[in-house]
């Protein structure tokens, strides 16, 4: 009899946590193309976004635009009661500090933090970057709208405040518009170096960086497919670990790469229209993104683009040569497909703010065995109700297997032969949300 209790219990949690919440189905519905157009076009209304541009002029140039951003900022903090802190993080450039900068001057970034009720040191964070730049980067006085690029971006990551001000969550989000991308990813280090420097635990930076177009110059025309970048291991990692990758795997299991399939299951999940396509590299080949500096400084982080870039309208001066018209203005702006990549962020944001911490120290054994055995730290979180192992063939882009395995600290995985997949954990919390993936890094006998 008490089996079959047990039993029924046991079923009862897995049919808990394998129920979709109905909360961030309503986060995708909240997110507004209305507001994100009206947010793209007071963008662009500033003329210039150039990092070196006015910053004086209450219409012109980089001061105006981030002043505007940081009361936007501070009119949504208002509505939720005070629920966000909106300050400004910045650090000076000189001009010895690349060949991008024309003059001295102050990268200003605008953070804004919805403090988490349980572990308010704990960080997810959305970016957007602020400035724009005409096709000589050096040039900050020339008109450079910056429609897409990315005042799309910024524009979502203001909308994902608004919606997601409404709900409480465990984890902080941070809101940010990041300055001096165009001139070397200034902001990003600048933040990514704040973060280290006041002992951020960051889950994941979810960077976006031209979410708005939707027909690219190869004349492809789709307002579903969207590209998340990830670097495959992370660039902290000690001799140790790198080593035993030889042996072990774990060449494309790093946390940037856990954070991207993360994003990409809860997409298929909740927004099956969509294609969240996961591309295996840090950013577009040979470019970069505000997602690196982080990366750099040993924190998961990815970056969230369109599918299909047209770069007639990147970095070039508003103009019409030989039939084409060049020049990044608003429109070229899809304002739908800008609203769904919104939504992609927010509900990501919710389901990381509202998930557990990862198990630490997770090991992994079965050399020469039939079966898969497994040992791990558990969670100090009365909310947790127990584990899941993820397995997936070894060349499979997904965590395609799971079990959960109940409230415990170690397992022995029967039947399954460690040479032929990888493998992973994460914990999972009363309301069904679990954590990004952990690779073991050790093994055991």
């Amino acid at each position: 009899m008490q089996k079959r209790i047990t039993f029924i219990l046991f079923l009862c949690t897995v049919s808990l946590f394998s129920q979709t919440d109905q909360r961030i189905y309503d986060i995708i519905e909240a997110v507004s193309e209305q507001r994100i157009e009206k947010d793209i076009r007071k963008l662009v209304s500033f003329g210039t976004r150039n990092t070196f541009s006015d910053t004086v002029s209450a219409t012109r140039g980089i001061g105006a635009a981030r002043r505007w951003i940081k009361s936007e900022f501070e009119s949504i903090s208002k509505k939720c009661n005070n629920c966000i802190d909106v300050f400004y993080q910045k650090d000076l450039v000189t001009t010895d500090m690349g060949t991008r900068v024309p003059k001295d001057a102050y990268v200003v970034n605008v953070v804004a933090i919805q403090r988490g009720t349980k572990y308010p040191n704990r960080y997810v964070i959305m970016s957007g970057d602020i400035d724009s730049r005409a096709s000589d980067t050096m040039d900050f006085t020339t008109d450079a709208p910056g429609a897409n690029d990315n005042a799309s971006g910024m524009a979502g990551t203001i909308e994902a405040a608004r919606v997601l001000s409404n709900y409480s969550f465990e984890s902080s989000i941070i809101y940010v518009g990041l300055s001096g991308e165009e001139q070397g990813l200034f902001g990003g280090a600048g933040l990514a170096q704040y973060a280290k420097d006041h002992n951020w635990d960051i889950i994941g930076i979810l960077n976006n960086d031209m979410i708005g177009n939707i027909k690219g110059v190869d004349g492809v025309i789709d307002n579903r497919s969207f590209r998340i970048f990830s670097e495959p291991t992370n660039l902290k990692d000690t001799e140790r670990t790198v080593r035993l990758r030889r042996f072990y795997g774990g060449e494309v299991d790093g946390i940037s790469r856990q954070l991207a399939r993360y994003i990409h299951k809860n997409v298929k999940t909740y927004m099956p229209e969509m294609n969240p396509m996961m591309i295996y590299r840090l950013d577009r080949f040979g470019r970069g993104g505000h997602h690196r500096p982080f990366n750099d400084m040993g924190y998961a982080g990815i970056r969230i683009m369109e599918a299909h870039e047209n770069y007639t309208q990147q970095h070039q001066n508003i103009r019409e040569e030989k039939g084409i018209k060049y020049g990044d203005v608003i429109e070229h702006v899809n304002f739908p497909y800008a609203a769904k990549l919104t939504a992609v962020n927010a509900i990501n944001l919710a389901s990381l703010a509202w998930a557990p911490p990862v198990p630490t120290d997770v090991k992994i054994g079965g050399i020469v065995e039939p079966s898969v055995k497994f040992k791990w730290k558990k969670v100090n979180d009365p909310s947790i109700i127990g584990y899941k192992i993820y397995w997936r063939d070894t060349t499979s882009p997904t965590w395609d297997h799971s079990r959960f395995v109940g409230n415990v600290d170690q397992f022995l995985l029967k039947g399954i032969v460690i040479d032929n997949y990888f493998f992973g954990i994460v914990s999972v919390n009363k309301d069904g949300y679990e954590s990004t993936v952990v690779f073991p890094s050790e093994t055991f006998r």
